[in-house]
C-alpha cells in the first residue's frame, strides 16, 4: 500500500476524501487501522479504502499517518516500531508531538513529518503546517506537501512555530463558530430568523476571509473600507472594542498556545 492511516476519524477521513478526489492516490492504495469497526466501516463505505483492525498492517505502506490523540502515540508507535522501514515517511498530526518526541518514542532513526491540520479539511478548505526532521529529503517533503494540498493548503514552517499554529488554525475555527454563532444571535435579536441570520453571518464570515487572502490587503485597511464616517459600521467596532473583543481573541490564542507548549 503507498499510503496507510492509523485511526480512521473525523480528520483521517477528510484527509483520506481530498487525497482521494484530488486523484493524488486511488482509493486502491490506502488502508486504515481503527479499534472501532464502526469507524472502519464507515470509511470503507465513503471512500472505498481498505480498512483492518490491525495498526502494523496500516504501517506497512510507503507513508503512514498516525492520525491519533496524542495520549495514544505511545502505545501506537510501540505497537508499530518493529514493521516500519527505514524508508517510510511517518506524518503526524497531533498537537505537542515533536519531531525529537517520536523519534525517541521510535527508538531509531526514522522520517518524521510533523503537520498541523484543520477541521475545514473536511470541506476542502483545509490550512496545515509542515515541518520535517533531517532523515526527510526535499523530494519526499514535496510528496507530503502535494497530500496535504488535497483537502486545502499548506505551508513549511520551523518547528518552534508549530504551538502558534495550533492557536491561530488548528483550534481557531471553534473560535470562528463561536463568533458566527454570536454573531447570528444578535442578527435574532434583531429580528432575523435563525437559518437566515446563520446563513447571512457564515456568509459574511467566508466572504471576508477572501477578501483578506485575495486583496492582499491588511485587514486593517479592509475594515476601515467598511467604516464610513458617523456610520453603523464604526458604533458597532467601537462596542467591540470597549467590550475587549480584540483583547479576548488575543488572550485566547496565548492561552491555546501556552496549552499545545505543555502536551
Amino acid at each position: 500500500m503507498k499510503l496507510g492511516f492509523i485511526g480512521a476519524g473525523n480528520m483521517a477521513k477528510a484527509m483520506m476524501k481530498g487525497i482521494i478526489s484530488a486523484g493524488l492516490v486511488p482509493a486502491s492504495e490506502i488502508v486504515a487501522s481503527d479499534p472501532f469497526q464502526a469507524a472502519l466501516d464507515g470509511a470503507k463505505k465513503a471512500l472505498g479504502i481498505s480498512v483492518t483492525t490491525d495498526n502494523k498492517a496500516a504501517a506497512s505502506a510507503d507513508t503512514i499517518v498516525l492520525a491519533v490523540k496524542p495520549q495514544f502515540y505511545p502505545d501506537v508507535i510501540r505497537e508499530i516500531a518493529p514493521v516500519v522501514k527505514d524508508s517510510t515517511l511517518i506524518v503526524t498530526i497531533a498537537p505537542g508531538q515533536t519531531l525529537e518526541k517520536v523519534g525517541s518514542q521510535f527508538g531509531r532513526t526514522v522520517k518524521i513529518i510533523r503537520t498541523i491540520p484543520n477541521t475545514p479539511a473536511m470541506v476542502g478548505e483545509g490550512m496545515t503546517a509542515v515541518c520535517a526532521n533531517r532523515q526527510v529529503t526535499k523530494q519526499e517533503l514535496d510528496y507530503v506537501c502535494s497530500l496535504l494540498g488535497g483537502f486545502g493548503k499548506c505551508a513549511v514552517v520551523a518547528e518552534y512555530m508549530m504551538d502558534a499554529v495550533v492557536s491561530v488554525s488548528s483550534s481557531s475555527p471553534a473560535y470562528v463558530f463561536l463568533f458566527i454563532e454570536a454573531l447570528a444571535d444578535g442578527a435574532v435579536m434583531g429580528g432575523l430568523p435563525r437559518p437566515l441570520a446563520y446563513r447571512f453571518a457564515a456568509q459574511a464570515v467566508l466572504g471576508s476571509a477572501k477578501m483578506v487572502l485575495e486583496t492582499g490587503k491588511h485587514p486593517g485597511e479592509l475594515k476601515d473600507m467598511v467604516c464610513s464616517p458617523a456610520g453603523t459600521t464604526i458604533e458597532a467596532v467601537r462596542v467591540l472594542e470597549e467590550k475587549g473583543f480584540r483583547s479576548s481573541v488575543i488572550e485566547a490564542v496565548d492561552a491555546c498556545t501556552k496549552k499545545a507548549r505543555s502536551l
